[in-house]
């Protein structure tokens, strides 16, 4: 038995709304070099509980194809299988995945879910999922979120490092917890690289309290460590999203991050009569930034807490 972690990010790049990362622990019944193939061999074989076919893949290929809603209901069907049922509201899916804020920022704690899914309907497909992996010998054991939202952020930045050092530790400390759960099995933790970074040693050591981390590899596709003592072999890879582990981590990272700017929006949209809402991206959310500082309606704004720093 292996357990797999798959980990991702959403929100990298903007200047409005969090960052979001999220990570993903499978259990599968074969050895740590078979692990992959059995994976895929598992969505090759039909889990896909999506007329699409498109439940589960790498959030940027979902959202760019059928538009935002199609990611909800792969995050969705992610959470139900690892915490035994469909979140129905903002404070359910905190609790679900274990690291976000029931009260957080704006409206997303008055938030219900699922917004254009139907429940019964991923949570059939929630089960069939399930049943389809566990005929290939593969269990999705957990699903862990966090949203890092611009106060933080900010606050974070201004205490040293930059956003490709927060995106490290914030994803690091969500497979270390997650691998602390093994119970000695092997495991394998697969992330999407960060940004340009090619080094994560020093990283790794810190998060994983590993005082020897063996350099395998660090090229321009993929940097990978093994632990001292510790069967336990991480990698960070471009293209990492091919795999399902961090495909569906991407869903569950692009989901939270795209229920937060829907609060976003509609909070600030309140506040401005007029206002276009944003994704949050640096063209549009200068454009947005403008229009809200052109407009004696926002009142004194408190951009810390509203605009990420780059």
């Amino acid at each position: 038995m292996t357990l797999v972690i798959g980990t991702d990010e959403a929100g990298y790049g903007p200047n409005l709304g969090p960052l979001t990362v999220a990570a993903t622990a499978w259990r599968v019944d074969a050895a740590p070099a078979a692990a992959g193939r059995v994976l895929a061999a598992a969505v090759g074989a039909g889990v896909r509980p999506d007329a699409r076919g498109v439940l589960w893949d790498d959030s940027k290929r979902v959202h760019r194809d059928t538009g935002p809603a199609a990611v909800e209901p792969g995050a969705l069907v992610a959470v139900a299988l690892a915490a035994g049922r469909c979140p129905r509201s903002w404070v359910e899916l905190a609790a679900a995945v274990d690291g976000l804020d029931p009260a957080a920022p704006g409206e997303l704690a008055a938030l219900d879910l699922p917004r254009a899914s139907d429940a019964p309907a991923v949570a059939a497909a929630a089960e069939r999922t399930r049943r389809g992996l566990a005929a290939h010998g593969v269990e999705l054991a957990a699903v862990r979120c966090r949203a890092i939202h611009p106060a933080e952020f900010n606050r974070r930045l201004a205490g040293g490092g930059n956003k490709a050092d927060l995106l490290s530790a914030t994803t690091l400390d969500l497979a270390a917890g997650l691998a602390a759960g093994s119970g000695g099995r092997p495991t394998l933790v697969w992330c999407d690289r960060h940004g340009g970074r090619k080094r994560y040693a020093g990283v790794v050591a810190r998060h994983f309290e590993s005082p020897i981390v063996r350099v395998v590899a660090e090229t321009a596709e993929l940097s990978a460590y093994e632990l001292d003592g510790r069967d336990c072999r991480l990698e960070f890879a471009v293209g990492g999203e091919s795999r399902l582990p961090v495909a569906v981590a991407s869903m569950v990272a692009k989901y939270v991050r795209e229920l937060a700017m829907l609060a976003f929006n509609d909070g600030w949209c309140r506040r401005v009569p007029g206002l276009r809402p944003t994704a949050g991206y640096p063209l549009d959310a200068r454009r947005w930034r403008r229009e809200v500082e052109a407009t004696p309606a926002a009142g004194p704004v408190d951009w810390e807490a509203v605009w990420r720093r780059a």
